[in-house]
């Protein structure tokens, strides 16, 4: 889901009066590789154990030459996706991303540019704050509070790991100031599931969402005939208009048996951003800030919504929910009901008239 990220010493951590340690500087934006397209090692978003790597090999198969590890958070210039080589039926699926070290197994590289803004200097007069999507591979954040609270803060401390947000999170900003070397930098916080955690980042990370981000589509047609499909065998999404298909995506539902409900179910919720966070059947957890475009349908918190964790949409991956790629569940968040204004990001509906239903099914 949304991701953790390594830490870079030379960020040089302190410790706190409770004698945690924490981070006391932030840094400027890294010199990112030149390309219109970029693919960031998001392993240290999944359940790989911490300082996970992954291979660059010479030919896009396993049993190829290793070039060499690449670390977690490297980025990487896309230059094409292409067919393994030699089929693999230990990998969920068999495509390679070309790059100008060799070549990267495509589900270990979250697709990303690195489009920098011209931050904002303050705060929009009479706004509290407003929504930033991250639009580069990845910013590091600066706590700003005492210690951590989260839990995924509290690991970031834990292992020496530099807490990051990664292309396409959004997040609530609702301070601005200048660094002492002379940049704008954003105070980030989340609007919704928050716990506590405060931090300051580099702004030109950021792009104010507008209006346009959060423009119905669609908006005329009947939302009792909008229906979202999620088909858990072929891990797919479909939205339909009645029996007219407008919208088709492969997803990444639940791994555990029953995790992801199957029936007909409302949507009940919708949010920007939010923070999720929970202890899941058979021990598991997780606590993943900024997840994008989410658009709940089960009040236990399942919600098809943006992932950057992984590059496997079409196999299962989710702890329940139905992962999208962003910018797809961005289109789905904008087309169905009901509709959320920018101002707040948030909308619950109650009751089932007027709302878009999502509608699971496994029939192969």
């Amino acid at each position: 889901m949304a991701g953790l990220g390594l830490g870079a010493m030379a960020l040089g951590p302190l410790y706190s009066r409770s004698g945690i340690r924490q981070y006391t500087r932030a840094v400027l934006l890294p010199d990112f590789p030149q390309a219109d397209l970029l693919g960031r090692n998001c392993t240290s978003d999944t359940s790989m154990e911490w300082g996970g790597t992954i291979a660059i090999m010479t030919r896009p198969d396993v049993s190829g030459t290793k070039v060499r590890d690449a670390h977690r958070d490297e980025v990487f210039p896309w230059l094409k996706e292409v067919s393994a080589e030699n089929i693999d039926v230990n990998l969920p699926n068999q495509r390679w991303v070309e790059t100008p070290e060799g070549y990267i197994h495509s589900l270990y590289l979250q697709p990303c540019r690195n489009l920098p803004n011209t931050p904002m200097s303050t705060v929009p007069q009479g706004q509290a704050g407003f929504w930033g999507e991250v639009t580069v591979p990845y910013v590091d954040l600066l706590m700003d509070n005492p210690s951590p609270v989260s839990g995924w803060m509290r690991d970031h401390v834990a292992y020496s790991l530099q807490a990051r947000l990664y292309y396409s999170q959004v997040m609530w900003i609702d301070g601005i100031r200048t660094s002492d070397s002379g940049t704008i930098q954003y105070h980030v916080n989340e609007r919704y599931g928050n716990p506590g955690d405060l931090f300051w980042a580099e702004g030109a990370a950021f792009r104010p969402l507008t209006e346009e981000d959060v423009s119905p589509i669609n908006p005329d047609v009947d939302p009792e005939i909008k229906k979202i499909v999620v088909n858990t065998s072929y891990q797919t999404l479909t939205c339909k208009e009645g029996d007219k298909e407008v919208y088709f995506c492969r997803v990444s539902t639940g791994v555990q048996e029953g995790s992801t409900p199957i029936g007909d179910f409302p949507v009940w919720r919708k949010l920007i951003s939010v923070r999720m966070a929970a202890n899941t059947v058979g021990g598991s957890s997780y606590d993943l800030p900024g997840i994008s475009w989410t658009t709940l349908f089960m009040g236990d918190g399942v919600a098809v919504h943006g992932a950057t964790s992984h590059n496997d949409f079409g196999t299962e991956r989710s702890h329940g929910c139905v992962n999208c790629k962003p910018e797809d569940a961005k289109w789905i968040f904008r087309w169905s009901q009901p509709t959320v204004s920018l101002d707040l990001g948030d909308i619950t509906h109650q009751g089932m008239t007027g709302s878009t239903h999502v509608i699971v099914e496994d029939t192969p």
